[in-house]
């Protein structure tokens, strides 16, 4: 009997996240996806502190949802690329976009197409205020958040499961039933990818392609390894995601 319960419950979840996606018009999700790729996934820091500006300008003379989106995304890619490297100046960027992220999902008029990305980023953010407090209490909240955000949004966007084993990959041993998570979620981002091209963006399956390789060094996948290391090249002749690590990579399994 609690195995029938359990499987009515799953099933209730999938019919649950399914009705979700037919509300969302996925060409307007695509549309927010392309306005939003220049201030997501950014590994040059001289490129972020230049966008840190520019983002915070634009939402002062325009605060619009797409724009204050911008600014929390652009306030965990400060917290995730400059925080853990400075002693005070790029300190609490993560509390800052946790914090604007949560607003725009508890807000009812926030626009339905937005909210993949923001119930990812903001899940993610927690993480990092996590990190820069050193309290696990807001890291385990963040893998609640994360759990939702891919029952919800995960076979619309790969967000959440892509910045869930982003987190997980880089998590100390102990935190094994957490780490689990990166092979998982980056398996699962390729095999949804194989079935529909258009799924991610060619900078996120560079940073998957290069990290299920990461996590694959053995030599009984080396060969499917390898191959993932020459499409992640491939994806980003402008340095720009995960080509330099693949690059890295590739020289040392070879």
């Amino acid at each position: 009997m609690k195995y029938r319960f359990l499987t009515l419950i799953i099933t209730a979840m999938a019919i649950s996240s399914n009705i979700l996606a037919q509300q969302l018009d996925i060409s307007k999700f695509k549309t927010f996806e392309h306005e939003l790729d220049d201030v997501m996934e950014i590994i040059d820091t001289t490129l972020l502190k230049s966008k840190l500006t520019e983002v915070e300008q634009d939402y002062n003379n325009e605060p619009i949802q797409i724009n204050k989106l911008r600014l929390g995304i652009i306030y965990h890619e400060t917290a995730l690329n400059l925080s853990f490297f400075s002693k005070s100046e790029y300190k609490g960027y993560s509390r800052k976009s946790f914090d604007i992220l949560t607003e725009m999902f508890d807000e009812q008029t926030t626009i339905v197409e937005l909210m993949p990305f923001i119930a990812a980023y903001r899940a993610s953010a927690l993480s990092l205020v996590s990190a820069e407090t050193k309290k696990l209490k807001p890291l385990g909240q963040a893998f609640d958040l994360f759990a939702e955000a891919v029952n919800k949004y995960g076979e619309i966007s790969p967000l959440p499961e892509f910045l869930r084993g982003s987190v997980a990959e880089n998590l100390p041993w102990f935190l094994f039933s957490k780490r689990k998570h990166a092979k998982r979620d980056l398996q699962s981002i390729i095999s949804k990818q194989e079935k529909n091209s258009a799924y991610a963006s060619w900078k996120i399956m560079s940073f998957t392609y290069w990290a299920w390789a990461n996590q694959h060094q053995g030599k009984s996948e080396r060969v499917q390894a390898l191959a993932y290391l020459d499409k992640a090249i491939a994806l980003d002749p402008d340095y720009m995601a995960g080509r330099s690590r693949a690059e890295e990579l590739k020289s040392k399994l070879k």
